[in-house]
């Protein structure tokens, strides 16, 4: 049997864990893994919904600090990225068809993998990409998600070199011309700690590029026009006071006021229409949060901890302050 997830030195797989690959209902193979906590009794599980050019090797220390806490996780690679099918010949395209198809996934994911094989409560830890994602289908999932975690939720764009007026207009006069499948620029980007939006934690960056050298397998590059256009249609949607209002599952935003890659303020102003939603700034972070130093990555684990019920082995207020 093929290798299915990869460790390097400083980023061992966690052990006591079940992986392998469901089918999509179109016929596409995505990877995914689950992890058990060492627990008799599980507290529950963690569905994490990974964002962009994410796989699930990112995510061990993350999972590593959930089941330590009683929690399951669950993961899946996204379709067209890690471990799972690509959907173009040029596989480093970063590419989807139509953005309904990632919701569909979460849905045969939680019918063929955490229904089954995982248990209740089933709480959803969403970033990036991961967090539209999970904003879209929201409204579907009230009877199976009890709780969701959202963090830096892929509602808006900034730190381009391009207005989004602009690569929005691009994107989609190319999906309109029959070439979605192009990615409005072929420049592939060396890694450099330097000038990254996403993380100032340099250890945890240089991790996450040695898997990437090991494993270049596992990325993609720019998303193609499409993939954009895709994405910005269910921006619009899902930041409607329509739509939100539609939201009734108890949610946390967790949002770094230094993100680079989606602007705080759209973050801020998703919380005000947003009744059941509630923002949890953590000042002085970048994007990638559960990627970020220490100090912000405990206070927005402290968050997700706080507001998850049981998963923080002491009783405090900030549960019920947070659930509300």
């Amino acid at each position: 049997m093929d290798q299915v997830l990869y460790s390097t030195p400083d980023n061992p797989a966690p052990e006591n864990r079940t992986e392998g690959f469901f089918e999509t209902h179109d016929g596409h193979r995505l990877r995914y893994a689950v992890f058990r906590a060492g627990a008799q009794v599980a507290k529950g599980t963690v569905v994490i919904l990974q964002g962009r050019n994410e796989y699930i090797e990112k995510y061990f220390e993350t999972i590593r600090d959930l089941t330590a806490k009683g929690l399951w996780v669950a993961t899946f690679d996204l379709r067209g990225q890690g471990g799972s099918s690509r959907l173009l010949k040029r596989r480093n395209h970063g590419h989807v068809s139509r953005f309904a198809d990632y919701e569909r996934d979460l849905d045969t994911f939680l019918e063929k993998v955490v229904l089954p094989d995982t248990r209740l409560p089933f709480y959803l830890l969403a970033h990036s990409t991961g967090g539209l994602i999970a904003l879209s289908a929201a409204p579907y999932l009230t009877t199976r998600i009890d709780r969701m975690v959202l963090s830096a939720p892929f509602i808006g764009l900034t730190g381009q070199t391009a207005s989004p007026r602009v690569i929005r207009t691009l994107a989609g006069t190319l999906t309109a011309v029959g070439l979605g499948f192009m990615p409005l620029t072929s420049k592939l980007k060396e890694p450099d700690f330097r000038d990254n939006p996403l993380t100032s934690d340099e250890l945890r960056f240089e991790r996450n590029v040695a898997m990437m050298k090991a494993h270049p397998e596992l990325t993609v590059g720019p998303p193609t026009a499409r993939w954009l256009t895709e994405a910005f249609r269910t921006q619009e949607r899902v930041t409607t006071p329509n739509h939100l209002f539609s939201i009734t599952i108890p949610t946390i935003v967790i949002a770094p006021t230094r993100d680079g890659v989606v602007p705080y303020t759209a973050q801020e102003r998703l919380s005000r229409y947003f009744r059941a939603g509630q923002l949890v700034p953590i000042n002085g972070a970048r994007h990638e949060i559960f990627q970020e130093r220490d100090i912000y990555r405990a206070a927005a684990l402290a968050a997700f901890h706080a507001f998850i019920p049981g998963s923080d082995a002491e009783e405090n207020q900030d549960v019920a302050a947070l659930g509300t």
